[in-house]
């Protein structure tokens, strides 16, 4: 599994916004796909929404891949 830390600057960012920022999907459609075929969870529940506010302190795991959010 590989782990990856982001930094907040702001309140939130959209779960997609996420995935494409971390280069776990190539662009934000392809995030988005991901995202609506069901491969991404968050605090360990499958999220289908494309534009999920995520907020420090959860998880999001994509895969082999989990993302720790501060």
């Amino acid at each position: 599994m590989t782990r990856h830390t982001f930094q907040l600057d702001k309140e939130f960012i959209e779960l997609h916004a996420l995935l494409k920022l971390l280069a776990l999907a190539p662009s934000g459609g392809a995030a988005k796909a991901l995202i609506a075929a069901g491969s991404v969870s968050v605090d360990g529940h499958l999220e289908t929404r494309k534009a999920c506010k995520i907020r420090a302190g959860q998880v999001v795991r994509v895969g082999d891949d989990e993302v720790r959010v501060s």
